[in-house]
């Protein structure tokens, strides 16, 4: 039976280093800039003025927003408006030529191999649709974005709540038996579990040097590389 690999990217795709090391630092070094430069477009005064909101009822100028989007990068908060404008910055690094997106050794043929054999590929990650859209069109392999029928971020809501799952799986025109998501994160995957879906849990030792086992992965299969893993 055809099924979806609905997968991850930090931790899963991709090493977290990428993106805590290359990816986050360089959107917090250039947004201030970067709205200056463009705050006044709708596509990007959307998401400040609902930063501008949630901080301080709409009263505060820009370069208060700058400044609480960089604290929100130093706590890795999962913010909608933060993704979407950090995306927005590395839109212009990918294009620049300043990093590409590297991959996991495993992760590509593993892709083909699973679209080979007629499964269907979708990402879900807290990152914004068009970042990741931007990361798999630049990896170090070439551009992956032809291999995937969906992307999703936090707008369908939480990756730690099983009612995302329960949305993805009905955008995806698809029961959530037949979903296999993967993820390196064991509440992600104990939200998509409670939602129905098939679950693995990515445990690569360049991320995780500690192999978590027994209680640790929460009865999810565990898996160290792609090549592991059956849909």
């Amino acid at each position: 039976m055809s099924r979806t690999v609905l997968t991850d990217i930090e931790g899963t795709t991709s090493p977290i280093a990428f993106v805590r090391e290359v990816l986050f630092p360089y959107a917090r070094a250039r947004l201030p800039g970067f709205i200056r430069a463009h705050g006044q477009e709708p596509a990007v005064r959307r998401w400040l003025d609902a930063v501008a909101i949630e901080i301080a009822a709409g009263t505060c100028d820009d370069a208060v927003i700058a400044e609480t989007l960089q604290g929100w990068i130093d706590e890795d908060r999962k913010h909608t408006a933060l993704k979407a404008l950090q995306g927005l910055v590395w839109e212009a690094g990918y294009r620049e030529g300043d990093f590409t997106a590297p991959l996991y050794p495993d992760v590509l043929p593993a892709l083909q191999g699973w679209r080979a054999a007629g499964h269907r590929l979708a990402v879900y990650s807290s990152g914004s649709v068009p970042a990741q859209k931007l990361l798999f069109s630049h990896t170090e392999a070439g551009d992956l974005t032809p291999l995937f029928a969906g992307f999703f971020d936090t707008e369908v809501g939480g990756k730690r709540e099983a009612a995302s799952y329960r949305a993805i799986a009905a955008r995806l025109g698809q029961a959530p038996e037949t979903v296999l998501f993967l993820s390196d994160v064991v509440e992600e995957l104990d939200a998509a579990r409670a939602a129905g879906m098939r679950t693995t849990l990515l445990d690569r030792a360049q991320d995780y040097p500690q192999p978590r086992l027994g209680e640790a992965a929460h009865g999810h299969p565990r898996a160290e590389s792609f090549a592991q893993i059956a849909p």
